[in-house]
């Protein structure tokens, strides 16, 4: 063997034993940093033990002898499983994000700092009650010892090379305030857009693409809302318009952070009221909740226990969504308008004074510095009246100020605990009310058979005749928010006399509620419609019957589409794409099924069609605002519809000669889009384009090999927007659960991601094939089979 294969060889031995070291450094040190499971562990700051218990899923339990115990040991549970993601939705929330992962992410960080969310959350914590402040303080406690404990920091910080810091009881705060951006946040740029929409056309073109709700509404009260009729062509006539205005941008959102709950009376069970909910939110690994369960000794009996199931979200020491044996409750997005912009007026002489309802007033502003990995800090100035920070301009210029109830100073609590004692529906519903939190539809049901729905969190009180959808002028006295509404005023069912109750991020109220809720952008209802019906097709309801409402993925709201694409084709006879796309049609069973090529081309053609009718509607804003794009408009169904059914030749858009030109021009187009993908139309099913990206925010930046193992696997699934199972690739049903209060044995729990965001984990990934494949998994956690005592240090 020659000296050169020698040395070769030599070479490629050390090069694999180096592999082999590396990769066993790795592994002992992901190993160090996994959270103690078994065993006992002396902790200062306990004054009794806590038994922690996790089952084959990773669901805990934790019994405490008081519930300061129970803060504690669900911060160090909840910092050993999951700290790097709570310190994400902090630094989210207040803007700190650049100091771990550098210049990348400034323009987030400059983005949220606008709002001052650290310091707003350092004053609220400050307004909390007493006992609010112990038990976020005995929580950040247990957060800080369960990271100390970890041999090795998490894995993420390994990867960035950053230290974790502690966690504070402000922190806490900033996750309510993290919820707020994910649930409100799309309601303040979409009021901007308006803004231009309706300075830019007619009247009665505005409230024809924006009106709150119509025939597919599916409300608790009243009934659905009639759909406003078209400009005229004295109005607006699409048809003279410059076609070169024309840009078919209009995006769609299929990712409208929501949720289903529905629940039904006693009367309709064997007895106890029936509770189903499931969250619609981004998906991740690993998952944004905490299966868990609590229990301890009531403060009001010497012989009853406290016991709550439910979904805890890591960085609150509370049960968000659950039972407690005697109630179980839910949420939904409310999508009411809990932020307003106001039009301000600078003093032309002193652009450092602003025009308020007491005359002129000094504009203040804060410094905030955003600390950036490997580079040079950024100091951030903020202008605030006392409205809030001017953050934005209207169509003409004029600053704006945003008034929001998550920058309010009574915005965040931990009010929710309270439901952790009560046993009705009616004290449950004074709790949520009073609820520090993004507002949202609360369905409580209890284990007497009762259900109620109010929203929980505040309400603001308007005042003045202003819209609060566009942005207008506070400085008039008695102009803009007085306050919060007084429970009184709340709106709030008990008992319906139907025995049902369902939310779905719809309009769910007629006008004279929606004038104290306002419009954020409800969601079209069809999905609120299809969980209604199936409600009313039974008469007796048990928790699988419940599940089947919330995985079904029938396609009603495209059935029309359907039947309108097959006329389009059949005008458009004898040309070489119609033959494949009729063929494709031949699958159509009505079902958002991941083998269905007919659903994708359909809904295809949906999207299709109404971009094209809605680009003729934003060209006519484009003649005075050439940049303009449409913000989404969830309601426009209702529009597009009516335009398609009555096809006036005015609200055609210019490059078309006529409506059935534009019919078949848009299946040509989703044909053209289709057949140059591999294998065609005929390859195209709904699961290739609806196939899972539940990711780890990390594996982008990792070999593909790895990034394969810290991510969920990429399996088609089922279901889509405007129907219950709401699912696209990376969201749909962040937790899906059904119970009755009293019968939690006979509930069911399912997630997606997994318990654990540690990959060596047991808890890794758990329970997500279960929420895949629809088959429930029990609501309380199963046999123990880890068991860890935190003990009192001596």
């Amino acid at each position: 063997m020659s000296f050169t294969i020698r040395l070769f060889c030599r070479f490629l031995t050390t090069f694999f034993f180096l592999c082999i070291i590396f990769a066993a450094v790795v592994w002992l040190l992901l190993r160090s940093s996994l959270p103690q499971y078994q065993g006992e562990t002396n902790l200062s700051g306990l004054a009794s033990p806590v038994t922690i218990e996790r089952d084959a899923l990773g669901s805990v339990t934790l019994e405490a002898q008081n519930r300061l115990d129970l803060a504690y040991a669900l911060g160090y549970i909840h910092a050993q499983e999951r700290f790097f993601e709570m310190d994400l939705m902090r630094r989210r929330a207040a803007g700190e994000l650049a100091e771990l992962f550098g210049s990348a992410v400034v323009s987030a960080d400059r983005k949220a700092r606008q709002y001052r969310m650290r310091a707003r959350s350092k004053d609220i914590l400050a307004r909390l009650p007493l006992a609010q402040r112990h038990l976020l303080n005995a929580y950040s406690d247990g957060v800080n010892q369960g990271l100390e404990a970890l041999s090795i920091r998490p894995f993420p910080y390994l990867l960035t090379r950053t230290q974790p810091h502690p966690w504070r009881a402000q922190d806490s705060l900033l996750i309510i305030k993290a919820m707020y951006f994910t649930l409100n946040d799309s309601t303040k740029d979409r009021e901007l857009a308006l803004s231009v929409m309706h300075e830019a056309l007619p009247e009665t073109a505005y409230q024809f693409l924006t009106a709150s709700g119509g025939s597919w509404d599916a409300p608790l009260i009243g009934d659905a809302p009639d759909w406003p009729p078209p400009p005229t062509a004295d109005e607006l006539n699409l048809q003279k318009l410059d076609p070169g205005l024309l840009r078919h941008d209009y995006e769609y959102s299929d990712n409208v952070p929501g949720s289903n709950s529905f629940a039904v009376t006693g009367t309709l069970t064997d007895g106890s009221s029936l509770v189903a909910n499931d969250m619609h939110l981004e998906l991740h690994v690993p998952n944004l909740w905490f299966h868990t369960r609590i229990i301890y000794p009531s403060p009001n009996s010497d012989d009853h226990n406290i016991d709550i199931t439910g979904a805890s979200l890591p960085g609150i020491p509370i049960i968000v969504a659950g039972a407690n044996r005697h109630i179980a409750w839910s949420f939904t997005n409310s999508y009411g308008d809990f932020a307003d912009w106001v039009r301000i007026t600078l003093d032309p002489q002193d652009k450092s004074r602003y025009l308020a309802p007491t005359g002129w007033q000094p504009v203040t502003t804060y410094h905030e510095t955003i600390q950036v990995r490997g580079a040079k800090n950024e100091t951030l100035a903020v202008d605030e009246t006392h409205w809030g920070p001017i953050i934005a301009t209207d169509y003409d210029g004029s600053p704006l100020a945003l008034v929001w109830s998550a920058l309010q100073s009574n915005a965040a609590n931990i009010e929710l605990v309270k439901l952790e004692q009560v046993e009705t529906v009616n004290d449950a519903i004074a709790i949520a009310q009073n609820t520090g939190m993004p507002a949202q539809n609360f369905i409580v049901g209890d284990k007497s058979g009762n259900i109620s729905w109010t929203i929980a969190g505040r309400i603001p009180q308007r005042s003045g005749n202003y819209n609060p959808q566009l942005p207008a002028d506070w400085h008039l006295p008695n102009t803009g928010w007085i306050g919060w509404l007084k429970a009184s005023q709340y709106p709030l069912i008990l008992n319906p006399t139907s025995h049902r109750l369902w939310t779905a991020n719809a309009r769910i109220a007629p006008d004279h509620i929606l004038g104290l809720l306002g419009d954020g952008g409800y969601d079209l209802g069809a999905r609120a419609t299809q969980i209604r019906d199936s409600l009313f097709d039974r008469d007796h309801f048990t928790p699988s019957d419940m599940l089947a409402i919330q995985l079904d993925y029938r396609a009603l709201f495209l059935t029309r589409w359907y039947e309108l694409l097959q006329s389009s084709l059949n005008q458009a006879q004898g040309e070489p794409w119609q033959t494949e796309m009729q063929q494709a049609l031949e699958d159509w069973d009505g079902y958002a099924a991941v083998d269905s090529v007919a659903y994708r081309v359909v809904r295809a053609y949906r999207q299709e069609i109404t971009k094209s009718i809605l680009d003729g509607f934003a060209a006519a804003v484009r003649r005075r605002q050439p940049d303009f794009k449409l913000p989404p408009l969830n309601q426009t169904e209702h529009a597009v519809w009516h335009l398609i059914e009555q096809r006036p030749q005015h609200l055609l858009p210019p490059n078309y000669r006529s409506w059935e030109n534009l019919l078949v021009a848009g299946a040509k187009q989703v044909a053209d889009i289709l057949q140059k993908q591999p294998g065609g139309i005929a390859a195209r099913n709904w699961g290739e384009y609806n196939t899972a990206h539940i990711n780890h925010p990390f594996s982008r930046a990792l070999p593909a090999l790895l990034r394969k193992w810290l991510n969920m696997p990429a399996e088609p699934l089922p279901g889509d927007s405007n129907m219950p199972r709401v699912q696209t690739p990376d969201f749909g049903a962040s937790l899906r659960f059904t119970v009755a209060p009293g019968k939690e044995e006979q509930g069911y729990y399912n997630m997606p991601g997994g318990q654990s965001g540690h990959p060596l984990s047991p808890y890794y990934g758990s329970g997500h094939d279960q929420w895949v494949t629809g088959n429930p998994t029990s609501f309380l956690p199963g046999r123990p089979e880890k068991i860890l005592r935190l003990l009192p240090l001596e």
